[in-house]
């Protein structure tokens, strides 16, 4: 059974730092490319981060600088470190795993909250 638990959400006051982690099991975590995607209140979802299987990285461009993605295969891990948080930063996110465009699975979520 594939199983992705998000972990590291909560309520934090602007500027401040989150880490969000991703646990998974039942996967072959090296092969699969992971993300961390979010979705705020009457918006669509939308990609935050990617880590390629080779550790490559892409963000959208409202969190580049601020936002960090990493992987440990050894531990079968995605990280998110999110620093100098904003409101706008405020939604739910999602881990996400993805292999040879075959494979999907989500996690079931953790809420960032970013509020004074």
């Amino acid at each position: 059974q594939v199983r992705l638990v998000e972990s590291g959400g909560g309520l934090v006051q602007p500027g401040r730092s989150l880490r969000l982690s991703c646990a998974t099991s039942g996967i072959i975590f090296s092969i699969f490319a992971m993300g961390w995607y979010r979705q705020a209140p009457g918006k669509q979802r939308e990609m935050v981060a990617l880590i390629t299987t080779g550790g490559m990285t892409n963000y959208t461009d409202s969190v580049k600088g601020r936002f960090t993605i990493s992987r440990d295969n050894a531990k079968n891990t995605v990280i998110l470190l999110m620093n100098s948080l904003k409101p706008e930063d405020t939604a739910v996110y999602y881990c996400h795993a993805e292999a040879w465009g075959k494979y999907n699975y989500w996690g079931q979520g953790t809420q960032v909250t970013v509020s004074s």
